[in-house]
């Protein structure tokens, strides 16, 4: 008789534990509180006929995406079409802007052209930041991480120096570049990671890699395909999805997970797989059962939350390509106001993705999809007031880049989402958009445990846990709690 698995939560990460444990033989069941899944990356549809993409935009490394569809003897182009994105993207500064071109040697001589012999420091940089990559997303981040004792195999360990894990990010890229603008090119990518670039380790470079080497990509149709794809070929192992479902507690017997309550009835399974929030997890535990007491969670560091505005406008907005990162004012002073003073920015930075530049899809003829995203610190009020006024603010400075004139009187269709809705939505702790960052005191073992320590047949999965945020980690992170469970299912 085949094990039963209950996988909480169809985002990346439940997508691709579930895919794995199907194909190992489990008879798995999908449980999303929500109606499509995704997570953070659902779509919606509006009547004027736009579609949002509701979170990830910035599709890189593909090379580990695809290697999630290759284990299933299938290929994303099966399922969607990529684009590679030319500019990948542009960032706004006070003093002008920085188009970062598809072509590599073309970013070179890009580089070379702002501080005379960046273009051989950016050759040394990617260099290193290559083997990064190669060891990083194949070796280091596909640990479980239970202990140290993981990354003493001799490639880890003979690579240890060269993975720069014990420097921090931003002094690491001072070494190679002095212009400001090109520090913070290159720092950008690891705000994904949810920190400052003084607080990641300078491993991380292989953000950089991944991303402007190995190139910025776009799934025709939306980020949604390959939700969508990972679904497919979960169901085609076998995998079961309840959408519309919610799991309100669970039950424990002898340090198991006898049954949860699902839509107020008790269901029976072997192995428990939780991708949902981790504290909200926690919470569905009596307190002796959990692994980590709220003092633990209150002394994390989160990465931030967001205040989005999904916008349909009524006219194409010229000078404007799908991606572009306003950096008007430092970033230091906006970090500032997530990660110590927690309060809204004064003179915040934010990032505009116009997919209909690319996708006629997303969006009526002769008309615009526009997604504006500000990084804000997490537990802070979001009033509607409030957001309004960031929303007037940032079209603002949208009118200025791309000479446009009354914006706000273009919209069609607006709709926010912010902290509260993070809460509301996916339980997120704090309202957090991507988890818990990857600062160095936060990197794998460090990371809360995949495995309940006092409930045998829980385990955790997504990006509160290890390798972290992202949405190829949150699938690697899947790979690795299945490989897990698989390991206790055949014990059982």
């Amino acid at each position: 008789m085949k094990k039963k698995v209950a996988v909480i939560g169809a985002g990346f990460s439940g997508l691709s534990a579930a895919a794995y444990l199907a194909q190992a033989g489990c008879d798995v069941h999908v449980y999303e509180k929500h109606t499509v899944p995704g997570g953070r990356a659902r779509q919606f549809d509006t009547v004027e006929g736009f579609k949002f993409d509701m979170g990830p935009s910035w599709y890189w490394m593909p090379d580990i995406i695809e290697s999630f569809f290759l284990d299933f003897d299938c290929s994303t182009a099966d399922f969607f079409e990529l684009v590679s994105l030319n500019p990948q993207f542009e960032m706004i500064f006070s003093s002008g802007q920085i188009s970062v071109p598809e072509s590599y040697p073309e970013l070179n001589q890009l580089f070379e052209q702002i501080e005379p012999g960046a273009g051989e420091q950016l050759d040394k940089f990617m260099e290193a930041a290559k083997f990064k990559y190669e060891v990083g997303m194949r070796d280091f981040v596909n640990k479980p991480c239970h202990n140290w004792s993981e990354f003493l195999s001799p490639k880890i360990a003979l690579s240890a120096f060269k993975l720069d894990l014990l420097s921090n990010f931003r002094s690491y890229v001072a070494k190679y570049f002095k212009d400001q603008r090109l520090r913070t090119l290159m720092e950008f990518p690891v705000i994904f990671l949810g920190a400052s670039p003084k607080d990641i380790p300078a491993l991380y470079s292989l953000m950089n890699y991944g991303g402007y080497a190995l190139g910025t990509h776009y799934p025709k149709g939306g980020f949604f395909q390959l939700v969508l794809a990972m679904q497919q070929v979960a169901e085609k192992q076998g995998v079961t999805f309840h959408f519309d479902h919610n799991v309100a507690g669970m039950r424990v017997k002898n340090n198991t997970i006898s049954s949860l309550e699902i839509n107020g009835v008790y269901h029976d399974y072997d192995v428990v797989v939780a991708s949902a929030d981790y504290h909200h997890i926690e919470t569905l535990l009596d307190k002796e059962f959990r692994n980590y007491d709220e003092d633990y969670w209150k002394t994390r560091t989160f990465a931030p939350s967001s205040l989005i505005y999904y916008l349909g406008m009524k006219s194409p907005i010229p000078n404007l390509t799908h991606h572009t990162l306003f950096f008007e004012h430092p970033l230091d002073d906006h970090i500032e106001c997530i990660y110590g003073e927690k309060k809204w920015p004064q003179n915040p930075l934010f990032y505009a993705c116009c997919p209909s530049k690319t996708d006629p899809n997303v969006a009526p003829a002769n008309t615009e999809n526009l997604f504006l995203l500000m990084p804000l610190a997490t537990a802070i009020s979001d009033d509607e007031e409030t957001r309004e006024k960031y929303l007037i603010h940032m079209l603002k400075r949208l009118e200025k880049h791309t000479g446009s004139n009354m914006l706000y009187e273009q919209i069609v269709y607006k709709r926010s989402y912010c902290v509260s809705d993070f809460v509301s939505d996916y339980n997120a702790y704090g309202g957090n958009a991507y988890g818990l960052a990857n600062t160095l005191k936060q990197t794998a073992v460090l990371k809360p445990k995949i495995r309940n320590k006092k409930v045998k047949n829980l385990f955790y999965t997504g990006q509160l846990t290890v390798p972290g945020p992202g949405v190829p980690p949150s699938i690697i992170s899947g790979k690795i709690v299945a490989k897990e469970a698989i390991e206790l299912l055949r014990k059982l």
